[in-house]
């Protein structure tokens, strides 16, 4: 299930890099904290990909 938003994009590319070890857990805030507690490395890679170019920054 592909992302809706760009700011959930970020979030989860954030909450996927501190998964495989690029950036530290400490370092996330938000909706990436939730999304690294809550989800796969699988489910984050897939939410986090795909192409940016006609989503709203944030959807309501």
């Amino acid at each position: 299930m592909p992302a809706k938003s760009k700011a959930q994009q970020k979030a989860a590319g954030a909450a996927l890099s501190a998964k495989r070890g690029d950036t530290d857990k400490e370092d996330l805030q938000g909706a990436a904290r939730e999304m690294y507690d809550s989800m796969t490395e699988d489910q984050l890679e897939d939410f986090a990909s795909g192409n940016r170019k006609g989503k709203p920054e944030h959807v309501k």
